[in-house]
């Protein structure tokens, strides 16, 4: 049966990964947009269909909040920027405004409990998938994007690999699979393929990125992933659902793929953006 789920996930990474690399190396910043919008919408699906047990989430505010995503770029391109600090400002007070109007229009129906998953489900999901297509937006966004997969995505391959073949002592009741000698090798792991990465791209585009600040970088955005990762859990855990979805073979569906890159996305755009 592992077997079987490793060779799922195996297949579904080649199928996959490419994709991925093809759209964050090639395609212009509102392609990605675009992209990202798209598995905005699939991860807003996702969340709805998991709390619903819960409550009955305002699924149209979520949906219609994934175009957030696709706009990032293009709205502050076509206004000035004292009227898209305005719509910065206004966006929480507006969503608010809509969802209590939801529930004085149906009477009830859609109750104090149903908006606070909605608004919960759109800070989650658009805030972080957001802070990826501004990552993806910056000068060298086309590098620097990596960085970010690389915390999140390495750090979850060497997590899995070393907390199979090694892991004993178990982290936490919220992920009882996962073990602390797992995410340490998860962080270690990310280091590494970092460390490779730095010298890639300072080789072939004669740059002068720091090992150590990258190294550093990366444990903390790797630290930062896995709560991220238990964080999406803990939600699982409360709905009792094992997956999200089963949209990816052997991976679940695109929150359980993506939960980690979503949460340290934020933090990884505000480094960058420093530096």
């Amino acid at each position: 049966m592992l077997v079987n789920m490793d060779i799922k996930r195996v297949i579904s990474a080649l199928l996959g990964f490419p994709l991925v690399v093809i759209i964050l190396t090639f395609g212009n910043k509102y392609v990605v947009d675009i992209f990202l919008a798209i598995i905005a919408a699939i991860a807003m699906q996702e969340f709805f269909n998991a709390v619903e047990k819960e409550s009955k989430p305002v699924r149209w505010v979520g949906y219609l909040s994934c175009l957030a995503v696709a706009l990032i770029h293009i709205i502050p391109e076509k206004l000035p920027t004292e009227i898209v600090e305005n719509i910065l400002k206004l966006i929480i007070p507006t969503l608010l405004l809509i969802l209590f109007a939801q529930v004085v229009i149906t009477n009830m129906k859609t109750n104090f409990k149903d908006i606070a998953y909605t608004l919960f489900g759109i800070l989650y999901i658009i805030t972080c998938i957001s802070s990826i297509a501004l990552i993806r937006g910056l000068e060298s966004g086309k590098i620097l994007v990596w960085y970010a997969i690389i915390a999140a995505w390495g750090t979850d391959i060497f997590a899995y690999i070393i907390g199979r073949k090694f892991g004993k002592h178990k982290f936490s009741k919220v992920s009882p699979k996962k073990s602390i000698e797992g995410c340490i090798g998860g962080i270690l792991g990310a280091a590494l393929i970092v460390v490779i990465y730095t010298y890639a791209i300072n080789t072939i585009f004669t740059l002068e990125y720091s090992y150590l600040f990258a190294i550093g970088m990366t444990i903390v955005l790797s630290i930062i992933g896995q709560l991220g990762d238990f964080a999406a859990s803990s939600i699982k855990r409360y709905v009792d659902v094992k997956d999200y979805s089963n949209l990816i073979p052997g991976h679940g569906g695109m929150l359980d793929r993506i939960d980690s890159l979503m949460f340290l996305a934020p933090f990884a755009y505000v480094l960058f953006s420093i530096i």
